[in-house]
């Protein structure tokens, strides 16, 4: 069967409205795109940050409008017409197949080398003839874009600079785990992962697995670390590498912890802060005890390096 699917343009200010009179109007099933909810989301769910890139971001930039589908066919049409002579607004449109659904997604995310040394792959693509990188393959599913948000490339960048074999890391905050994972594949002899999601555990474990990564070197808690003794105590301290790509809320009062369960001389890798936050977290880092040695600044993005 096909599909017509109708993208109306809300004026500013007015999603809300239309949506009511497309409802009113018998749509059921509607989609929203809305630019400011597409931010809102990201930065209260820092976990799918690692499936977001520039071509998925600029879709969303200005984006206010409302998608319906209807069937390819007399009636649909017909329906289609009605609703837009009742709106006063001309929708854009096209035709989707059924099995254009299951796979289409799939079209954002594409192999994305990441510093000197990684190549971050979906699971589904081949790898490219000649590489020559260490390859980090995901299974992002049903969530976003290609495993290049400038935090995460960043992160990884000043992680394979200071991985020169054997240490152990902890991920606060790990998400999907790809931090984690590459730290282990540039070298790491083992990772402590924790996040507050509780589907992340599972997400980051079959990453794990699609790597080769021995179970073993790479662990999954589930919890708050600002709240929870009990889970700080299981995670331990001694680690020479921290890693933390949360959002500045978090990054600010996780700094002294950071510091408490790290080894001597071990490093404290952090993003996940916007512009405007850098030099608040700058702040809470150094006022923890830490010297920055490095900052980086990718596309309204910050992350540390710090000692």
């Amino acid at each position: 069967m096909r599909w017509i699917e109708a993208a109306f343009r809300a004026p500013a200010g007015k999603l809300d409205e239309l949506c009511d009179k497309l409802t009113d109007l018998g749509a059921d099933g509607l989609v929203i795109e809305d630019e400011a909810d597409f931010k809102r989301f990201l930065e209260e769910n820092h976990q799918f940050w690692d499936y977001v890139d520039e071509e998925l971001e600029s879709q969303y930039c200005g984006v206010s409008r409302v998608k319906v589908y209807l069937e390819d066919s007399s009636s649909g049409r017909a329906t289609l017409a009605r609703w837009t002579e009742a709106l006063g607004i001309e929708p854009e449109t096209r035709t989707i197949a059924d099995e254009d659904w299951e796979d289409n997604w799939k079209q954002y995310y594409k192999p994305i080398p990441v510093g000197g040394t990684l190549l971050v792959l979906p699971k589904w693509e081949p790898e490219p003839e000649g590489n020559t990188r260490k390859v980090l393959k995901l299974d992002p599913g049903l969530a976003f874009g290609t495993g290049g948000h400038a935090t995460t490339r960043m992160c990884l960048e000043l992680l394979e600079g200071l991985v020169a074999g054997g240490e152990r890391a902890l991920d606060l905050g790990c998400g999907s785990g790809i931090l984690g994972i590459g730290a282990l594949i540039l070298g790491c002899s083992s990772c402590t992962g924790c996040d507050i999601d509780p589907k992340s555990p599972e997400a980051a474990a079959d990453n794990a697995a699609l790597n080769g990564i021995d179970p073993e070197s790479y662990s999954m808690y589930t919890g708050d670390v600002l709240a929870d003794k009990r889970l700080r105590a299981k995670l331990g301290t001694g680690y020479d590498i921290v890693l933390a790509n949360i959002v500045a809320d978090v990054i600010i009062p996780l700094a002294p912890y950071a510091r408490e369960c790290m080894a001597p001389g071990g490093a404290f890798i952090t993003s996940g802060i916007i512009d405007g936050r850098q030099d608040e977290v700058a702040a809470a880092i150094t006022g923890a005890g830490f010297t920055i040695e490095q900052h980086l600044s990718e596309d309204g993005w910050h992350a540390f390096l710090c000692r």
